[in-house]
C-alpha cells in the first residue's frame, strides 16, 4: 500500500496557498511529487485539508484547497506537561517526539532549582513536533512553552487538576529530614484524572524538584503524586505521566 504523507501548513487558515520551504522541498525533490498530485495537510490547530498541487518547481509548491475537515482529538480535556529539560538535550527531543506521536496539548520547560540547563531553543523542539505530529498523522501540534522559572509557572492561573511529581517520601530520612515529614503522601496519578478535566503535570530535573519548590507548589494548591512503584529518569517519568493521561482521557472514534 502506497504511504501517505501528511504536510504541515500552519498559514492556511490565512489563505497562504503555498507550502512553507522545508514542506515543498520534500514533497518536489524528495517526493517528486509534480501538478496535478493530491496532497494532504495539515495546520497543527485541528484541520486537515485536501489540495492539488497548481505548481511544482524547485523552491515552490503551490496548490488549491479541494476540501477540508475537522479533526476530532483522540482526547477530552487538555493533556499539559511541564518538565524541567534534562542536560542531554537529546532525551528532551525524545520525550517531544513520543509525547506528540501519544498525544498532548501544551509542553512548558521549567527553570527549577537543580536544573543543570538554564538556556534552551525551542525552535529544534518545534520541528521535532511537527515531523511528530505528521508521521502519527494527527491534525493537532502541541505549543511548546519557552522556559519559565518554576516559582512563575506554579502561580499562574489553571482551571483543572494540578499535579507534582516528586520523589520525596513522608518518612524519608536524611539531611532534609525535617523539611521532608512535613510532606503530605502521594496518590498514583492515574487513580486521580479525570477524563473530561484539563490537566498539568509537574516533573523535575534529573536531581528532583528541591523540597522548597515541592512545599510551594502544594501550598499553591498543586496535588503531589507517584508515577508508581519505579524511580525513572526525567524524560521517562514525563512520558508516563503523558500516556496515564491520554489512557484517562482517551476518546474511541
Amino acid at each position: 500500500m502506497k504511504e501517505s504523507h501528511l504536510f504541515y501548513t500552519p498559514d492556511l487558515p490565512d489563505g497562504m496557498l503555498e507550502l512553507p520551504a522545508e514542506e515543498a522541498g520534500h514533497a518536489v525533490r524528495v517526493l517528486r511529487m509534480r501538478e496535478g498530485d493530491t496532497l494532504t495537510l495539515t495546520d497543527g490547530q485541528g484541520t486537515f485539508s485536501e489540495a492539488r498541487i497548481t505548481l511544482a518547481s524547485a523552491k515552490h509548491c503551490r496548490f488549491e484547497v479541494v476540501r477540508q475537515w475537522k479533526d476530532r482529538k483522540l482526547w477530552q480535556g487538555g493533556i499539559h506537561l511541564a518538565v524541567a529539560p534534562t542536560k542531554n538535550m537529546d532525551r528532551m527531543e525524545w520525550l517531544t517526539e513520543k509525547a506528540t506521536e501519544i498525544g498532548m496539548d501544551r509542553l512548558t520547560l521549567l527553570h527549577c532549582d537543580n536544573s543543570e540547563r538554564h538556556i534552551v531553543k525551542t525552535e529544534r523542539l518545534e520541528k521535532i513536533a511537527v515531523s511528530a505530529m505528521k508521521q502519527s498523522h494527527k491534525a493537532f501540534k502541541p505549543v511548546i512553552d519557552p522556559l519559565i522559572p518554576f516559582s512563575d509557572f506554579i502561580r499562574q492561573p489553571f482551571e483543572g487538576q494540578k499535579f507534582i511529581a516528586h520523589c520525596y517520601e513522608p518518612d524519608e530520612e536524611g539531611a532534609d529530614s525535617h523539611a521532608v515529614q512535613h510532606l503530605s503522601g502521594k496518590n498514583f496519578l492515574g487513580d486521580l484524572l479525570q477524563a473530561d478535566t484539563d490537566s498539568v503535570v509537574l516533573i523535575g530535573p534529573e536531581g528532583d524538584f528541591s523540597i522548597h519548590e515541592v512545599q510551594e507548589a502544594i501550598h499553591a494548591g498543586w496535588t503531589p503524586i507517584s508515577l508508581g512503584e519505579s524511580r525513572l529518569r526525567t524524560e521517562t517519568a514525563a512520558l508516563v505521566a503523558v500516556h496515564l493521561m491520554y489512557l484517562a482521557k482517551r476518546q474511541v472514534r
